[in-house]
């Protein structure tokens, strides 16, 4: 089976903490990554290449391996480099994302997935918006992801997933992956339902101070 199939129709946990978090440390990371597979987790996201080499020590279920990197002159902060794959693809990723919006980029969407490919690797392709995820498998990409829709300055930001990008993309036979957003069962199910190959999950799951937030601000709100 590979990598894809084994992740198509389960649930892939994004094992991630910001750096102001506690959990930002690389051994939480994989604890994060190991509780999550103990859960039913049938892959991660993982990012930063010393993460994902220390993931992959740990577990055997697959890796969608990313970085976070600010490039001077553009807008691209996921994965935003050649270098950064090839460097992914050693620490033992099976899985390569990178944003592959229409913004300034260091790099083309069709260089990122040619290299990719050479190293063989799978590609997911982070879009925004129906014409950039059929822009990115027209150039290769095994599959996208609904990641960044919300977060470009030509969508709309939103506390939901974007269900309507999800129909649009199985509407247009797009091969995608639902990520972004997702902080109940019940959603993660009707992405599944619309279409989605699998399903990203990551605050809802790995970022304790995101949920106790959410329930603090609903105590709150309900005592005013």
């Amino acid at each position: 089976m590979n990598i894809i199939e084994k992740m198509r129709g389960k649930l892939v946990v994004s094992c991630q903490a910001a750096e102001t978090s506690p959990l930002n440390a690389t051994e939480h990371i994989v604890a994060l990554a190991r509780a999550a597979v103990l859960g039913g987790a049938q892959g991660v996201r993982i990012e930063g290449v010393r993460n994902v080499k220390a993931v992959r020590s740990a577990i055997s279920e697959p890796i969608i391996g990313i970085t976070k990197i600010s490039q001077a002159g553009s807008d691209i902060y996921i994965t935003p480099t050649l270098e950064d794959v090839r460097s992914l693809a050693e620490a033992g990723a099976d899985v390569i994302a990178f944003d592959a919006t229409d913004r300034s980029r260091p790099v083309s969407v069709a260089e990122m997935l040619s290299e990719i490919r050479r190293l063989g690797k799978s590609s997911m392709a982070d879009i925004s918006t129906l014409e950039e995820a059929q822009d990115a498998v027209a150039s290769g990409a095994d599959f996208v992801g609904t990641t960044l829709s919300g977060y470009t300055p030509y969508t709309t930001p939103t506390d939901a997933p974007d269900f309507t990008l999800m129909a649009d993309l199985a509407a247009a036979n797009v091969p995608f992956v639902a990520e972004g957003r997702i902080w109940e069962p019940a959603q993660a199910q009707r992405a599944i339902a619309l279409g989605a190959m699998f399903v990203v999950v990551g605050s809802a799951i790995t970022r304790p101070d995101e949920i106790t937030k959410r329930f603090a601000d609903a105590i709150a709100c309900e005592r005013r």
